[in-house]
């Protein structure tokens, strides 16, 4: 990991698309009178040339909740779980399959990256109220320089506003874990949160867990307990009770066999956000949901929000979920 990874707590005050000339979709942002400029990969720089997109208009991750309390500025973050990072596989950030590829220069309105990020940035300049939580690699500041495409002095700012893990090749020196980039909107008197994800083709979603580096896993494999290869996404995390309505009663978590076929979970496990883990046992019949009673003390799941992750044996992520703290309710299951 080379990156010096952080959040910026900001203001939009401009923004540029990207061109031909330099592929960065690129933000003026100011902090208590500091300026910065975000630089937003909008074009790989090897085939496929299109990024990655996502964005949830109405995101909810217990991430969000202590960002709100952060200063305006640059704050750096420690690459581990717990706390405000950001990590695409490990986080639960989002389903990656809903995830697509655009270019930035297709003709046409509202049909490339840089209209989708245009849209955004202009909201969060009309809104009084709007923050910028911009998540990446911190540059600057050059004392003697003024900033390339804005002019102001001196030049500084964010980049590597993308996932920043399982890369090969020479950019493989920017693999970590806990250190993925995007860009998170708060619009307060909407008492809503946008989340702006983007990653390259190229890049690999098995990854070390200390490392980030790509681990070279089939998206299908076999597993002892059917004929066919199990896929990813076979079983689902259904719902969850993480807070009983007794105090000695257990959480539980519900998982959901979509697929024709049993499947053994034996060796799979339950992570939280602190990365600890449950261990499951049995065999889910096809189309089953199974209860999972978790009998650990103290609790195993945050009641103020969490994420929940499925790992299979080799530990890599079956499926996984978040919620926050409005979501849960004391005796109801929280559903997926």
């Amino acid at each position: 990991m080379t990156i010096r990874y952080g959040v910026l707590k900001c203001k939009v005050r401009g923004r540029r698309p990207a061109t031909r000339e330099n592929a960065h979709y690129q933000v003026h942002a100011e902090a208590e009178g500091v300026h910065y400029r975000i630089a937003i990969n909008v074009k790989s720089q090897m085939r496929p040339f299109a990024l990655l997109y996502y964005t949830d208009e109405h995101f909810e991750h217990e991430v969000t909740s202590d960002l709100p309390e952060l200063a305006y500025g640059y704050t750096r973050l420690p690459n581990r779980p717990g706390g405000m990072a950001l990590d695409y596989i490990r986080g639960n950030l989002f389903d990656r399959r809903r995830m697509v590829p655009l270019a930035f220069d297709v003709p046409g309105t509202d049909n490339d990256l840089n209209d989708k990020l245009d849209i955004y940035m202009r909201k969060a300049m009309e809104f009084e109220d709007a923050v910028l939580y911009a998540y990446g690699d911190i540059w600057g500041p050059e004392l003697k320089q003024r900033d390339a495409v804005f002019g102001f002095m001196p030049g500084q700012g964010m980049h590597d506003i993308h996932m920043n893990q399982g890369n090969g090749g020479s950019y493989r020196r920017d693999n970590g874990v806990y250190q993925d980039g995007g860009l998170l909107l708060h619009f307060p008197s909407e008492e809503r949160w946008i989340a702006i994800f983007l990653a390259f083709q190229a890049q690999s979603w098995h990854t070390d867990d200390k490392s980030g580096d790509p681990l070279h896993v089939a998206a299908a494999y076999w597993h002892p307990a059917h004929p066919r290869p199990l896929a990813e996404h076979e079983i689902f995390i259904a719902g969850a009770l993480v807070l009983p309505a007794s105090p000695t009663a257990c959480e539980t978590v519900t998982l959901l066999n979509a697929s024709d076929r049993p499947i053994d979970i034996g060796g799979w496990s339950l992570a939280n956000k602190l990365k600890q883990k449950y261990k499951l046992e049995g065999v889910l019949a096809p189309g089953q949901f199974y209860t999972i009673e978790l009998s650990v003390h103290p609790k195993f799941f945050r009641p103020w929000g969490d994420i929940i992750t499925l790992l299979d044996e080799r530990g890599l992520k079956v499926h996984g979920v978040s919620y926050i703290r409005a979501k849960v309710r004391s005796g109801w299951t929280i559903r997926f």
